[in-house]
Formats: structure tokens, C-alpha cells, sequence
């Protein structure tokens, strides 16, 4: 295990919330690490992550939660560099960040469009653990960083095409047949 990650009960997956819902644009209420119904929830942002497709992360809002919590793992994306593997983050705060770059991004609560994005790619985050409370610090770059940054969004009640340049940065998501 790395030092981000820890034992969670089994979840339960979970129904994503879509655009336009109320839940997404709201910024998301600070809550107890330690409180059982976060734990609880923790694990359930892993289990819908781990059978959603593509997905690299989940904030609690997007499964109706105004809660700030969200998991991540980017271990098998393609464009990942530096990788702190699958984790939760509650309370998360972004402390730094720098350099930025546009990409392409796509969510699961926005399911028909994904668009260009200017973030960093330098990032500093703190957090802490569900279950114990332990404050973590996070330092990262490339693919990840962005991925932390678009979870903390929706924690603030953003989502990647409330950040595009213009309209013209949004597009008509892909659907590839096997």
C-alpha cells in the first residue's frame, strides 16, 4: 500500500448525477475523515469508479453527495507519469499550483461532450485520510495533476466546461466500437 492508501469496507456502486443536477454546481460542505458514513462513502466512490469504464476519478457530488471526498487512480492511463496509485481524498485543498497546459477532458457527469481545458501541470494538494484523519500532502505533475484539479472542481461546484476557452473548445464525445 502506498502511504495514501487505506482499508475500506466493500462498496456499494453507485448511480452518477448528470448535467444539469443541482448537486454539481454547488460547492461541496468540508466533513469528519473519521465519521462511519464517510468511510462508507469512500468506499463507494471506489466501487463505481472500478466499474466505470475509462474513469480515473470521483468526486461525492457526482453521486449526489455535497460532501468534500473524492477518489482517484490514474495507474492505467496512458498519459499518467508520476502515480500515487487508487486513493481517497477527503477535505482536499490545493496549496500550489504551476506551469499550465491545455488538454482534452472528459466526465461522466457531463457524458455526451468533453473539451479543452487549461490547467496546471504542477500540483500540490493536501488532504486527509478516510478513517484515520491523517493530513497527507501530495506533490505531482502531468496527467494526475489535472485529474486531482478536475475532482477539486467539482468539490468547489465546477465542472470541466465551466473552465473551456470558448464554445468552439467543446466537442461532440467519440464513441468507439469494440
Amino acid at each position: 500500500m502506498t502511504p495514501l492508501q487505506v482499508e475500506l469496507p466493500d462498496g456499494v456502486v453507485r448511480e452518477v448525477v448528470t448535467a444539469p443536477a443541482a448537486v454539481l454546481s454547488e460547492p461541496c460542505l468540508p466533513v469528519d475523515p473519521a465519521d462511519p458514513d464517510v468511510v462508507r462513502l469512500a468506499a463507494d466512490l471506489l466501487a463505481t469508479m472500478d466499474v466505470s469504464p475509462g474513469c480515473v476519478g470521483l468526486a461525492a457530488n457526482q453521486v449526489g453527495v455535497p460532501w468534500r471526498v473524492f477518489c482517484l487512480d490514474v495507474s492505467a492511463h496512458p498519459k499518467t507519469r508520476t502515480c500515487h496509485g487508487r486513493f481517497v481524498m477527503v477535505n482536499p485543498q490545493i496549496l500550489q499550483a504551476s506551469r499550465n497546459e491545455k488538454a482534452r477532458e472528459g466526465c461522466m457527469s457531463v457524458p455526451d461532450f468533453t473539451g479543452d481545458v487549461k490547467r496546471a501541470s504542477r500540483l500540490v494538494v493536501t488532504g486527509q485520510l478516510p478513517g484515520t484523519g491523517e493530513h497527507v500532502t501530495l506533490t505531482t505533475d502531468a496527467f494526475e495533476a489535472r485529474a486531482v484539479q478536475h475532482e477539486v472542481d467539482h468539490l468547489d461546484g465546477l465542472l470541466f466546461i465551466d473552465r473551456v476557452v470558448s464554445a468552439a473548445a467543446i466537442h461532440k464525445r467519440k464513441v468507439y466500437l469494440d
